[in-house]
């Protein structure tokens, strides 16, 4: 599928307003962005790098909104799945835009907590070991987790009994909802977020950075406690196959963990085409090697349709399914 001319010139336009390092590719498959490794091609699949990152991701979104063009914001491209006819608009991966942008102790509230903040695509991995180095504690739990900042606000990641607005002090974005579109620092409200909700699903805004609090520990404790969620993510199997983790929310009012239920109604190692699945547990699905994009969703929709006639319990997906699907 050839992009359309439309989006190819609002690009051009706004680089040559907006000067920065991109990597521009048309027709570019998804499944080398996301951990799935599984989807067709996006129309235009664009990593900006550079201090213009908030003046040229502020003229492209604009741009594109104004003309009707979808654009779709990629962080760790670690829980979603694009279709295999691929992704209309624009995807703008925030890959480029990575890395600690203040650090240090702060005396924030007066409390002798630290905060860091990090640019919105710094891979959560990433994050950890930054913080870890400068023996600040308060991120471990982010080791070994797939995704970047600015997605794991967006999604409030959850791991290990803590969950991303545990930690979350404010973020910058930029504001779509005004014209001019403006930047803006928004303090986190606890009680905005939720299991795997936060304030930014649906809206206008753009994350461009997070700030986090931590708070001064020896590093080599921190080092062993993140090394130990690496170690316990590796045994689980997250690495052993492409897949996004968890598929299905787990319910607090199922009674038990949501890969326990399909376990009990025996669907360890169910298959459809490449997709599994895994063998090791229940609310993991893995591509073996060829699993197409609908193989992977029809195992979704497989799983779910057992767990309610087997169990009377409705699962709700946290695979993000975007692009280009048959309705």
């Amino acid at each position: 599928m050839t992009c359309p001319q439309k989006t190819i010139d609002i690009v051009e336009s706004c680089l040559r307003k907006y000067p920065c390092e991109v990597d521009v590719c048309y027709n570019e498959p998804m499944a080398e962005h996301c951990t799935f490794k599984a989807g067709g091609p996006a129309d235009c699949w664009l990593r900006p790098v550079g201090d213009n990152f908030p003046a040229f991701v502020t003229a492209l979104l604009a741009a594109a909104w104004e003309e009707n063009i979808p654009v779709f914001v990629l962080g760790g491209g670690a829980n979603i799945l694009v279709s295999d006819a691929g992704i209309e608009g624009v995807v703008l991966d925030t890959g480029g835009w990575t890395g600690v942008v203040t650090g240090g102790l702060t005396g924030e509230a007066g409390r002798g907590d630290g905060i860091l903040t990090f640019r919105s695509g710094t891979a959560l991995d990433d994050a950890c070991e930054i913080a870890a180095a400068a023996g600040l504690s308060g991120l471990e739990f982010f080791a070994g987790m797939p995704g970047s900042a600015g997605g794991a606000v967006w999604m409030n990641a959850r791991c290990y009994g803590k969950e991303v607005s545990d930690v979350l002090v404010e973020t910058e974005c930029i504001n779509f909802s005004v014209s001019p579109p403006e930047i803006k620092r928004l303090p986190a409200v606890k009680t905005e977020f939720g299991y795997k909700r936060s304030p930014f699903q649906g809206s206008d805004l753009f994350i461009l950075s997070t700030v986090f609090r931590v708070t001064p520990k020896d590093p080599g404790l921190i080092r062993a406690e993140a090394d130990s969620y690496r170690l316990d993510r590796e045994n689980k199997g997250h690495y052993r196959f492409p897949s996004a983790g968890s598929v299905f929310k787990n319910d607090e009012s199922f009674g038990k963990p949501t890969g326990k239920i399909i376990d009990e109604l025996g669907m360890r190692g169910l298959q459809i085409g490449g997709a599994q699945v895994a063998p090791w547990h229940g609310n993991i699905i893995i591509n073996t090697g060829n699993a197409t994009a609908a193989d992977i969703r029809n195992l979704t929709v497989e799983v779910a349709a057992r767990v309610k006639a087997g169990a009377g319990l409705t699962l709700e997906p946290e695979i993000i399914f975007t692009g280009r699907w048959e309705k």
